[in-house]
């Protein structure tokens, strides 16, 4: 395995040393100002959440397979505060058909590509991870002009969904009976506005 402790002028030196298969990485890694920081692994129920969020997606007909992918899909994002991330891996990413193309050799998008039409994270405990859920990476994610960000809170058992508007992230609904039971919103599915005719409820993401 390749430690990488090296230093890289830029983003595309890192996609170009990368992509040399001597210079491999196990894991995921962040570009952070020059230099890859290793992501920690994803907890089992973080990992098992985003993975049925895939099987539902697919299994509903409504997005292809090939354009689904749980934690694997790397993402170019815009670097807005010092210390930002350049690069992200989504817990859940839907491209476009347009990027089956463009990452046959890499699964990256690239700033000079489309945008992913749906990121989704899985919020994880602690109040750094839900900062840089909920402040950092929808910053990013709305600066990187993905039209739809989904997060999904497994402690509350609620999905929100924000669509961008103006270039800003606006809340389209929050969903799932959570800590309310008597919420009318727990049997009604979750309001996509880029997949309309999804047909999926919070109960099914959190396995309920």
């Amino acid at each position: 395995m390749t430690q990488a402790k090296i230093k890289f002028a830029s983003f595309e030196e890192y996609l170009t040393w990368s992509d040399v298969p001597e210079n491999h990485l196990e894991g995921q890694f962040e570009w952070i100002d020059g230099e890859l920081v290793a992501v920690p692994p994803e907890s089992g129920l973080d990992w098992a959440i985003a993975n049925r969020i895939f099987f539902l997606l697919v299994a509903s007909g409504v997005v292809p397979l090939e354009l689904v992918h749980p934690g694997q899909c790397e993402i170019q994002v815009p670097v807005l505060q010092p210390k930002d991330a350049a690069n992200r891996y989504p817990d859940l990413v839907i491209l476009d058909d347009v990027h089956l193309a463009l990452t046959q050799k890499r699964l990256t998008v690239t700033l000079d590509m489309p945008p992913p039409r749906l990121v989704a994270e899985v919020l994880s405990p602690g109040k750094q991870n839900r900062q840089r859920d909920l402040i950092r990476k929808r910053d990013q994610y709305a600066a990187r002009g993905i039209p739809e960000y989904w997060l999904v809170d497994p402690g509350q058992q609620l999905v929100t969904v924000l669509e961008l508007k103006d270039e800003v992230y606006v809340e389209v609904g929050v969903f799932g009976e959570g800590n309310y039971p008597e919420r009318e919103t727990a049997s009604h599915r979750i309001f996509s506005p880029t997949f309309p005719m999804l047909q999926l409820t919070a109960n099914q993401l959190f396995g309920r």
